[in-house]
């Protein structure tokens, strides 16, 4: 059977690098790189971009929108990692295990978007409780999470291993305080939400990890809930999948730590709090289900590869 032809429009940047090494050793597949020295000639990308069965898409959200423009061959399938498709029409949500018949989306698509790495976390536990008719679409959502450093790429991370670095990146820093992050759009629109939840993404001085968290007045959910039910509800919706995993009720430990599965490629909830309040945490890789590791579980899936190859469970 003829290997795939996979590119990686983008590889030099972080996520483009965690994807290629994922990659890099699988013999499943013909990666195609194209010289350093061309990698930003545009006809040179172009050629690779048409001559590939799936290209990743590792690139700024104007540069993605570009890339796709180049394309004209229609056997070429895309998984774009930057923000400029996840809610755009035309394209399917790269979240296997959020939605019935979400695997079966991505399988077929041509054009498939890489969730973002905080609303992943948030999606994880939001969506099916809105599927699932406990969580009201009005329900007045909020959601904080702790980020490692590497998802701002190369300048971020240069940053925060300066010799010489500021003091004040010792100590966790709220962002993005406008209430306006990036990843608003796809966090509402996939989890059905009438409205955005209020954000506050927090970013500590680890190099990956991720801990995402709602916290929930029980009363206020349709039919009064306690904790562990909506625990059970959570382990029945996610019942044999790989990459997304229930804790024990209340943790495994006192404390979440965001860098806790830093590493690797699944994300894990925990589900803790009594009967009039629950909060849900997913815990997991920003670079791994958060990003890289996403992409390739989709190349897979796109492919028809089983889907955990080249991850790491």
């Amino acid at each position: 059977m003829k290997k795939p032809k996979v590119y990686i429009d983008g590889k030099e940047g972080t996520t483009g690098l965690q994807i290629y090494q994922r990659l890099g050793e699988r013999e499943d597949i013909e990666l195609l790189l194209i010289d350093e020295d061309k990698r930003k000639d545009p006809d040179e990308r172009k050629k690779f971009l048409n001559a590939a069965d799936l290209v990743f898409l590792c690139l700024p959200d104007a540069a993605a929108v570009e890339a796709v423009s180049m394309i004209e061959n229609p056997a070429t399938r895309v998984i774009d990692a930057s923000t400029a498709h996840r809610t755009a029409e035309g394209w399917v949500y790269g979240f296997p295990e959020l939605l019935p018949g979400q695997r079966q989306r991505i399988k077929f698509a041509s054009r498939v978007a890489n969730p973002g790495c905080h609303a992943t976390g948030f999606l994880s536990t939001a969506a099916p409780l809105v599927k699932l008719g406990l969580l009201p679409t009005d329900y007045p959502l909020t959601c904080f999470s702790l980020t490692g450093y590497s998802g701002g790429g190369k300048k971020m991370i240069a940053e925060y291993e300066a010799p010489d670095r500021s003091v004040l990146l010792d100590a966790p820093s709220i962002y993005a305080t406008g209430l306006q992050h990036k990843h608003l759009p796809e966090m509402q629109k996939l989890a059905g939400l009438d409205q955005p939840p209020v954000f506050a993404p927090i970013l500590g001085d680890i190099y990956k990890g991720m801990a995402t968290s709602i916290l929930l007045q029980n009363r206020l959910l349709k039919g009064n809930p306690s904790a562990q039910d909506i625990w059970e509800l959570l382990m029945s919706y996610y019942e044999g999948q790989s990459m997304v995993t229930i804790a024990p009720f209340g943790g495994r430990a006192p404390r979440l730590a965001a860098n806790a599965m830093a590493g690797r490629d699944v994300l894990e909830i925990t589900v803790s709090g009594h009967g009039d309040q629950t909060m849900l945490t997913a815990q997991f890789d920003n670079l791994g289900k958060g990003a890289s590791g996403a992409a390739v579980q989709n190349m897979n899936i796109m492919l028809g590869f089983p889907e955990i190859t080249g991850l790491t469970l």
